[in-house]
């Protein structure tokens, strides 16, 4: 069936860049009403922007959570039951797993509440009020300041627009830079922390297609999984306890069975985290071909050996399916980006775009008539920093080696004893005889790939020096 091409993105954001025009982009639903409601009506919608967020009454809002940080979830049930995608809850299945009882490989369903298992490091986040703080987070902030002195003025105002906020004890705040730290936003979030698993399918449902068919349409996967909130006898927050209850919601999604219909309008509501729909030309053909295959080759080395070594081993396979589920998400992501943008000669098209806005009216006004020509020249400038940082970066996130050091200096230079000690915890986690034969074995590939593709001048003294110390050989 083909998709109605008018698909809608209502969006709960946090990251860098909205569109606050109709047509196009992420939305953010404190605008809905004055922006958008007219057009959405126009292709179907049958409800009122405040049936979608409103802070005077339940609206669609109150189900969508923020799923474990970084993931959206659908509360579908007067007692808390929730929805997710089942790559979102891989983590804590997996965790939750062992060979005896592996629920990640053969799946896992409560027959009722007392067998739904906690989680202790999962939470949920529900938003309950958006506000622009924009003239408050710049007020004393001019064009003549240097950045260091813009960012402390700027904290400065964010500390004070927390302590005055308006809020409940239970409920905490976030404010969010948009448009490139031009514009505030402030969210009064809840966040709950006992959620427990319900359900899933065996994996073989759930990642069915694994990264070859993600991020590519169409997609024959079960990607769910079940989960529901828990809180105290006040319906508040609580840390994971026998006494809680099931969590109720000021709203949820009632489930239909009727199906769909072709034409049928499409809200999309959730946290897509972040766009860089406004970047210029040559940072798309930079992010095509040098930044993204730097990041993709990086994982390419880790993806490989760590897949020989879970083949060989149940053991081993149980032990890095999460990480390397992870992994593989972005890195598959990167190819189809960097394919997509070749193809479709997005560079191209981005370019004509922006000759078309120096006609404009806009684009003729003396400050903008140098505007292009400037951003080209400071992005020609910036790639070798933009390399160095991203193979650096998968370096540091691929190695457990380098997680290790980075610990060690941490808890060697600190004299913070909470400090000290979770960067210990973290240390001994890293010397897992399971694991060092493997990461060994990575880590002579990766650094590899790292000296052989970084910009030669970001590679530090010492790191040459040990390098030829060793016969240039990383083993």
């Amino acid at each position: 069936m083909n998709i109605r091409k008018s698909i809608l993105s209502i969006a709960f954001f946090m990251g860098a860049a909205i569109t606050l025009t109709a047509a196009e982009g992420m939305w953010i639903p404190l605008f809905l009403k004055k922006l958008n409601e007219t057009e959405m009506k126009s292709l179907g919608m049958k409800i009122d922007a405040d049936d979608i967020y409103s802070v005077n009454h339940s609206s669609l809002k109150d189900a969508v959570v923020l799923f474990g940080g970084g993931c959206t979830g659908e509360v579908v049930s007067a007692e808390g039951l929730l929805l997710t995608n089942h790559h979102c809850g891989y983590s804590v299945i997996a965790a939750h797993s062992t060979m005896e009882n592996n629920i990640l490989q053969n799946g896992f369903w409560a027959k009722d509440k007392s067998e739904e298992l906690i989680n202790p490091s999962l939470s949920v986040t529900f938003i309950k009020r958006i506000e622009e703080v924009t003239e408050a987070a710049l007020s004393g902030v001019t064009d003549d300041m240097d950045i260091a002195a813009r960012n402390e003025k700027i904290n400065q105002n964010l500390r004070a627009i927390r302590d005055t906020a308006r809020r409940e004890e239970w409920q905490n705040i976030e404010i969010k830079p948009f448009f490139k730290d031009n514009r505030y936003f402030m969210f009064i979030r809840e966040t709950y922390s006992d959620v427990r698993l319900v359900g899933c399918p065996p994996v073989s449902v759930g990642k069915y297609g694994s990264e070859t068919d993600n991020w590519v349409w169409p997609r024959h996967t079960g990607d769910f999984s079940v989960f529901r909130i828990y809180a105290d006898k006040n319906n508040r927050p609580a840390a994971p306890s026998a006494d809680n209850v099931p969590y109720r919601p000021d709203h949820f999604f009632p489930i239909s069975l009727n199906g769909v219909k072709e034409g049928d309008f499409t809200l999309v509501f959730g946290f897509p985290g972040r766009t860089d729909e406004y970047l210029p030309a040559p940072a798309l053909e930079q992010t095509a071909n040098h930044r993204n295959p730097v990041k993709v080759g990086m994982r390419d080395i880790a993806l490989k050996v760590w897949g020989e070594e879970m083949r060989a081993n149940d053991t081993t396979k149980l032990l890095y399916a999460n990480r390397y589920s992870s992994v593989a998400n972005a890195w598959k992501k990167w190819q189809g980006e960097s394919l997509g943008l070749n193809r479709t000669k997005g560079f191209d098209k981005k370019k004509r775009y922006e000759a078309d806005f120096l006609s404009t009216e806009v684009g003729k006004r003396p400050e903008n008539t140098q505007l292009l020509n400037d951003l080209y020249s400071q992005y020609e400038k910036l790639l070798p920093y933009g390399i160095a940082y991203d193979i650096t970066s998968e370096f540091s996130s691929l190695s457990d080696a380098y997680k290790l050091y980075s610990a060690l200096s941490r808890l060697l230079s600190s004299k913070d004893l909470n400090i000290v000690e979770r960067y210990k915890k973290t240390a001994l986690s890293l010397l897992d005889s399971r694991t060092l034969p493997i990461d060994r074995r990575a880590f002579v590939l990766l650094a590899d790939f790292w000296k052989k593709n970084i910009p030669s001048q970001f590679v530090p003294e010492d790191v040459s020096a040990i390098y030829k110390e060793c016969g240039e050989d990383w083993n």
